[in-house]
C-alpha cells in the first residue's frame, strides 16, 4: 500500500562503524540503502569500538555513515570487558548471563524505546544473538511488530560448539520463544531458513526468508591498484579459527560424548593450518617457489595465527586492517583462499562466510576448502574457484599449481559468471529486505 511519507524503522545493531570487520558490513550498507526502499532507519547501536577481536576499530566505515542517518548509542564508558577463561566457561556450563549480554540488553533498550515508540517497525541484526531479547522487549513495550534477522542460525548453527545436548536444548528453546515473538524471520541462506523451519514449524507459518549477505558495488568499481611485485600472491582475509580450532580438538571426545556439537565437526580447517601444509608441500617439490609465492594474512590475528604463520617461509602477516585495504588485496591477489569448518561427506553446512560475496566482487579466483552447502553451491554456479574439503592439503596444493601455472603462462585470471555475482550487490539484497519490512508492518 502506498505511504505519504517514508516508514520508521528503529535498526538494532551492536555490530556498526566505527566497529569495523565482517559484522558491520551488513547493518552499514543496509541501513545506508534502505531510504532508497520508503524506509527511514534510525541506528541504535554501541559505543563503538573495543579491545574485544570481535569490535576492531575502522574509521573508514565511520566516514560512510549518511550526515541525515540517525545514530542512538549506548555509553561506550559503561560497556564490561569480556569474561576471560574461566568466567567464560562458567557462564557457558551454568548458563549465566554474562555482564556483557545485561549491560547490552538493557542499555539497548533504554537507548531504543522512544525511538521504537516512533516507529512503524523494529529491525533486530543478531549479531549476538543475545539482541533477540532487545528486540522482543523493545517490541513489548512500543507496540511495534520487530524482524529478526540472525545472519548464522544460532543455535542450529554446526559451529555452535555447546557443552552438552542439554546446553544445546535449552539454547533451542530460547529460540524457539524469542522468534516466536517476531513478525518474520530473515536467514542468511537457504539452508538456513530450511534447517529453522524443519526445527521450529510454527516458524515456517509467518515470513522465514533467506537474504545473504552481499557486497557494495562502489567498493569495487574503478581500476584495481598496481601491484609492485610479480610473485603469485595468495590472499586470505578476515578472522582465522586457529585457537578456537585447537580447543575443539582437545575436548573432541568429550564433545562427542556428552552430544554438544554436531557429529564429524572440525573447526581448526577454518584457519590457515591445511593451506600452511599445501604450501609446505610445493615448497618441498619445487624449492625455488619460496621466490615466487606469497601467502598474505590480513585480519586480527591470535598468537595462536601467528605461531602457525610462523612456519610459512612465505607468509605476510598484515594484522587488521581496513575494510578499504582489505578489498585492495583481494583485487590485487591472483587466489583468494576461503576455509570452512569441515562436516562429513553428504552433510550440508548453514553458512556461508560473509567475505565469499566480496571475494566473488573482486573478479579474483578462489580457492575454496569447503563442506557441502550453500557456500560450495554458490561457488560452483559462479565458475572460477577450484573447490576441494577443507581437510584436503594435497587438493589445495593441486589448486595453487593449476593457477601457478596459469599466472606463469600469463594468462587472465578466471573471472566469476557476472549475473551470480549481480544477485548479492546490497542494493539488490536492501530491495529484498524492504518487501520483507513491508509486509510485516
Amino acid at each position: 500500500m502506498p505511504v505519504d511519507r517514508p516508514r520508521r524503522l528503529l535498526f538494532h545493531s551492536y555490530h556498526f562503524p566505527p566497529i569495523g570487520g565482517s559484522g558491520s558490513q551488513r547493518p552499514l550498507r543496509l541501513a545506508r540503502s534502505l531510504p532508497d526502499h520508503g524506509w527511514e532507519p534510525v541506528v541504535v547501536t554501541g559505543g563503538g569500538a573495543t579491545e574485544d577481536r570481535w569490535a576492531p576499530e575502522d574509521r573508514t566505515l565511520a566516514a560512510e555513515i549518511p550526515a541525515d542517518l540517525r545514530v542512538l548509542r549506548v555509553p561506550a564508558a559503561g560497556e564490561p570487558a569480556a569474561a576471560d577463561r574461566w568466567r567464560g566457561r562458567a557462564e557457558r556450563w551454568l548458563r549465566l548471563e554474562s555482564a556483557w549480554a545485561r549491560w547490552w540488553v538493557e542499555g539497548s533498550v533504554a537507548a531504543g524505546t522512544d525511538a521504537a515508540h516512533d516507529a512503524d517497525l523494529i529491525y533486530v541484526w543478531m549479531q549476538p544473538y543475545v539482541s533477540a531479547e532487545a528486540g522482543a522487549r523493545l517490541s513489548r513495550l512500543s507496540g511495534r511488530p520487530w524482524v529478526a534477522d540472525l545472519g548464522d542460525p544460532w543455535a542450529l548453527d554446526e559451529m555452535m560448539a555447546y557443552p552438552s545436548a542439554l546446553h544445546r536444548r535449552h539454547d533451542e528453546r530460547r529460540m524457539r520463544r524469542l522468534l516466536g515473538t517476531a513478525a518474520a524471520v530473515v536467514m542468511s541462506t537457504p539452508e538456513a531458513a530450511a534447517r529453522v523451519a524443519e526445527r521450529f514449524p510454527e516458524l515456517a507459518e509467518r515470513p522465514l526468508v533467506a537474504i545473504p549477505n552481499g557486497f557494495d558495488a562502489a567498493d569495487f568499481s574503478g581500476p584495481a591498484r598496481e601491484r609492485e611485485s610479480g610473485r603469485f600472491r595468495i590472499v586470505h582475509t578476515g578472522y582465522l579459527h586457529t585457537e578456537l580450532g585447537r580447543q575443539f580438538r582437545e575436548t573432541r571426545r568429550l564433545r562427542r560424548l556428552l552430544r554438544g556439537s554436531a557429529p564429524g565437526l572440525d573447526i581448526l580447517t577454518r584457519s590457515h593450518v591445511v593451506l600452511v601444509e599445501a604450501v609446505d608441500r610445493l615448497l618441498r617439490e619445487e624449492p625455488a617457489l619460496a621466490d615466487e609465492l606469497e601467502l598474505h594474512l590480513a585480519g586480527v590475528l591470535t598468537d595462536a595465527d601467528r605461531e602457525v604463520a610462523a612456519r610459512c617461509p612465505v607468509a605476510c602477516l598484515h594484522g587488521f586492517v581496513t575494510h578499504e585495504r582489505s578489498v585492495e588485496l583481494m583485487r590485487g591477489a591472483d587466489l583468494l583462499f576461503l576455509p570452512m569448518q569441515n562436516l562429513p561427506p553428504g552433510t550440508r553446512a548453514t553458512i556461508v562466510p560473509g567475505k565469499t560475496y566480496e571475494y566473488l566482487a573482486s573478479g579474483t579466483p578462489v580457492l575454496a576448502a569447503v563442506p557441502d552447502g550453500d557456500a560450495r553451491d554458490l561457488l560452483t554456479a559462479a565458475g572460477n574457484a577450484r573447490l576441494c574439503r577443507p581437510d584436503d592439503a594435497a587438493g589445495m596444493a593441486a589448486a595453487i599449481r593449476a593457477e601457478l601455472e596459469r599466472h606463469r603462462r600469463g594468462e587472465p585470471k578466471a573471472a566469476p559468471d557476472p549475473e551470480v555475482v549481480a544477485r548479492y550487490e546490497y542494493g539488490r539484497l536492501a530491495a529484498e529486505l524492504a518487501r520483507v519490512l513491508d509486509g510485516a508492518v
